[in-house]
This record gives C-alpha cells, sequence and structure tokens, in this order.
C-alpha cells in the first residue's frame, strides 16, 4: 500500500467507519488519482489531487449546489492538506457507458433519451447559479471563458493538432482568425456557470438519476458552452436529429427559468459547439500523442464526423477562412482513417520528409518503426530538368531505376519491413511507422515511400497503409 493509499484510509478512519480495503480506478483525463475504499457494508471514494487550489474551487461549488439541491457527490471528509477528500460512491455507471450498452448504431434506446433529457433539466438551474449565490472567486486557473481562455483552448488546439497531423497553415493569418473567433464568441451574454466540461461520462447515473461530477474547472460564461459539449460529445456519436431534439427540449426547459429568443441563442450557438470541438481535439492530440494514451485517440473520428456536420449545415456569419482551410484539410485527411479503424488491423504509416524538418512523429502512440536515411543515394534534385518534379512523377521514377544502388536500397529496406509486418500481424500488433528521408523531402524519400506502398498492397491485402509526403503538404 502506498502513502496515498495510507493517507485516504486514515482520513476515512475519521468517520467511525473499519475500511478494510482500497483500490485503484482507472484514471481518466486529469492527474486526479480515485480509490473506491471497502467497509463491510458500503464503500466511498478516495480521491488526491496537488492542485489545492483546483480542490477548493472543487469544495465551494460542491457547497453550493447541494444547498441549491443540484445533484452533485456529497464530501464526506478532506484533509488538512487539501490535498485528500472522501466523497459519496455513486458507483460504475456513467451516461456515456449506459449510452453505449443502450443503441444499435444511430437507433437509441428511449431509456437513453429520457436521462439525457433529465440531465438537460437540471442544467440551467446550474447555469443560472451564475447569477446567484456561486463564488467565481475561487475558480480555477480563471474565473471566466474570456478572451485569454479562448485563446488557450485554440492554441492547445493549433499546437496539439493541427501541427502533430501535418496540416501547414500561415501563422499569422490562423492568429488573426483566432482572434476574430474569439471577439465574435464574446458578444454572447457570459454571466452565467459554466461547466466546463459538460459531456456523458461527466454525470453519473445512480439510484435512476443523473449526477453531476468534475465541475472544478466551472467558470463564468455563456450559455451555449455547456449544452453544445454535451450534445457534440464526440465518442457519444450523437445521431444529428436527436441532437436537434435535444438542443430544443433544452431550450424550453430555459425558456422557464428565463426569457429565451431562439434566434439570438442560435446565433452564437454553433460557433461554441465549433470551440468546443476544436478544444476537445487539442486535448485528445496532448492526451494520445503526447501522453500516450492511446484511447483519446479513438475520439477523433467522431469529432471530425461532427466537424464535417456543422461546416455543411451551418454557416457562420463571421469570417476565419484561414482556420476554415485548415479544417477543411483536417476533415480531408487520410490521419482520420487511422484512427477509426478497430484495433486488430495492423495500419503501416509511410512517411517521405526532409531531414533539416525533423524526423516525423510516431502517431500510433507505440514508439517503434523504421527511418531510412536516402541522402547517400543518387540524387535527381541536383539536376535542372528535375527542378519541378517529385519522386511521384515518371520521369523521376525512370531516372531513380537507372542505378543499381537504388534498387539494392529499395530490395533492404522492404525486406525489412516485410519482416516487421510478418511478426505485427501474428502478435496482433495494431501499428508499424515506416519513414523515409532525404534532403528536401521531393525526390527519393517521396520514391521509396511510393514502392514501399506498392509492395505492402501487392503483398498484405489485410492491413491498411497510410502514405503522407510530408514535405509535399507543406508546399502546397
Amino acid at each position: 500500500m502506498n502513502a496515498i493509499e495510507q493517507t485516504l484510509l486514515l482520513l476515512a478512519k475519521k468517520i467511525n467507519v473499519q475500511f478494510f480495503r482500497i483500490e485503484r480506478l482507472p484514471q481518466s483525463g486529469s492527474n486526479r488519482q480515485y480509490f473506491r475504499i471497502f467497509s463491510e457494508n458500503e464503500t466511498i471514494i478516495g480521491v488526491f489531487n496537488h492542485d489545492v487550489k483546483e480542490n477548493n474551487a472543487f469544495f465551494s461549488f460542491t457547497n453550493y449546489f447541494i444547498s441549491q439541491n443540484i445533484k452533485v457527490p456529497k464530501i464526506i471528509s478532506v484533509d488538512d492538506t487539501k490535498q485528500f477528500y472522501l466523497l459519496d460512491d455513486l458507483g460504475d455507471e456513467t451516461l456515456f457507458s449506459y449510452l453505449t450498452t443502450h443503441r444499435n448504431k444511430d437507433i437509441i434506446d428511449d431509456n437513453v433519451v429520457a436521462y439525457y433529457k433529465k440531465v438537460l433539466q437540471q442544467l440551467p438551474q446550474l447555469q443560472l447559479s451564475g447569477k446567484k449565490g456561486v463564488d467565481f472567486s475561487v475558480c480555477y486557473p480563471r474565473n471566466a471563458f474570456d478572451k485569454q481562455s479562448m485563446l488557450w483552448d485554440l492554441n492547445y488546439f493549433k499546437y496539439y493538432f493541427i501541427k502533430l497531423v501535418n496540416i501547414s497553415f500561415d501563422e499569422q493569418l490562423l492568429e488573426d482568425d483566432f482572434h476574430a473567433f474569439a471577439d465574435f464568441l464574446l458578444e454572447a451574454e457570459k454571466d452565467y456557470f459554466m461547466f466546463r466540461d459538460f459531456q456523458s461520462r461527466n454525470i453519473m447515473l445512480y439510484n435512476d438519476k443523473p449526477y453531476l461530477i468534475d465541475y472544478q474547472g466551472g467558470r463564468k460564461g455563456a450559455l451555449q458552452y455547456d449544452v453544445a459539449s454535451l450534445l457534440f460529445d464526440a465518442k457519444a456519436d450523437m445521431p444529428p436529429q436527436l441532437r436537434e431534439e435535444l438542443l430544443h427540449y433544452y431550450l424550453e426547459q430555459l425558456s422557464k427559468h428565463i426569457s429565451v429568443y431562439k434566434e439570438d441563442f442560435l446565433h452564437y450557438y454553433y460557433g461554441f459547439v465549433l470551440i468546443r470541438i476544436l478544444q476537445s481535439l487539442g486535448t485528445y492530440g496532448f492526451r494520445g500523442y503526447y501522453e500516450k494514451k492511446s484511447h483519446f485517440l479513438q475520439s477523433i473520428p467522431f469529432a471530425i464526423i461532427n466537424l464535417k456536420y456543422l461546416f455543411s449545415k451551418f454557416p457562420f456569419s463571421f469570417k476565419i477562412p484561414t482556420l476554415t482551410d485548415v479544417i477543411k484539410r483536417i476533415i480531408d485527411s487520410d490521419f482520420v482513417s487511422s484512427c477509426s479503424l478497430p484495433e486488430n488491423v495492423l495500419t503501416v504509416t509511410i512517411t517521405s520528409f526532409a531531414y533539416k524538418n525533423g524526423i516525423p512523429q510516431d502517431m500510433s502512440t507505440n514508439g517503434g518503426g523504421f527511418v531510412f536515411d536516402c541522402r547517400a543515394l543518387p540524387n535527381p534534385g541536383r539536376l535542372s530538368e528535375y527542378k519541378d518534379t517529385t519522386g511521384k512523377d515518371k520521369n523521376v521514377v525512370d531516372y531513380m531505376e537507372r542505378f543499381k544502388e537504388i534498387e539494392i536500397f529499395k530490395e533492404l529496406s522492404t525486406k525489412l519491413v516485410s519482416q516487421s509486418v510478418d511478426n505485427y500481424l501474428k502478435r496482433d500488433f495494431s501499428h508499424l511507422m515506416v519513414n523515409y528521408g532525404c534532403t528536401g523531402g521531393q525526390h527519393r524519400s517521396v520514391y521509396f515511400a511510393e514502392k514501399t506502398r506498392e509492395f505492402l498492397q501487392k503483398n498484405y491485402p489485410v492491413i491498411n497503409i497510410l502514405l503522407t509526403h510530408r514535405e509535399l503538404i507543406t508546399k502546397r
């Protein structure tokens, strides 16, 4: 038993119940650590989080929500350091897990819809606490979803998603669009409590009622953000018609509390849908690629589907041409296909690149593969007649295949790749990375990447192959 578990058990003893066993619960998207503590007749949840400011926000919001009869877990006890605390155990069933087991593709059980409506009945009461007694001074890291917060989210998307999927862009023009986008969203009324991460995994189903958890990131903000977060929750994969039905149900519930002008609400609503999806993609990129938590990558295809739906149905009144271009290219990217494949399909990612721009990052999170250096081979890029061509062009292919050393290099590299593919298929591995690098990333590396794809397509029809010419994309 480690020091955290020992401290939580000592804290549990203070409530005069003999607890005899503790189990660590799976960690989600945060750094908080959760434990289930068992006694003979009951269980409670123990939490460790070193971030005291975040904990103070959670304690303050919880106490206020309980006073307003909003269903959240009760705080049983808090350690003097405020890093350890105990909560009521609400079980393991989330709205997301219930949805997953009560649907047949796009057909969702009526009981699931009923739970969503119960949640949307609670949401206005939660949001309107921002105009009542909730203490925004404890919010962390900021007390409002202001322009700084929006730019943080958009830059999170830029650095942890756009750049990782090799989409090129003009840095200044994209930054200009970020500011224009944020300025538009700030026009919406923003004096309400914003849950911040209002999605199906943060709603527990307990005694046939939905309870809210993980609201410590709450702050002052617009009404539209939380309902957008719930209805465009990526992996929930909600059918568009149900999404629209529930949006109108929410507006009906909201109108019982305040005057609602539907046109004004919707004028900003789809903008908040967009920033929420982009923030989520940044999170999936950070957690999936940087922290190597591969299950986050599984949400990416669903988020892309939501982006495609959003851009096909709802024209925006504000102008963000560079961001729009980036999003459309993400939608068309082969990268999305790789995330949506079943886990038992081997995906071989082949990339050509220029060494001056760095070796491609492993996107599969398993950290393995090949990097072949083509710079010692004959270079058509030095000859004027090949200046405006690439390794995909016939005249370059003909040039390359004049040389014996090209054939030797191709034979040896494909043998190595083939050996790994054979082994990975036997062991049910899901990803293999193969990279070919040269000076400019236009001729030799492109040629070998293309030839390796041809070899694998011919010899391994059961695998999925993703080919990217990184520098050709950047040049586009």
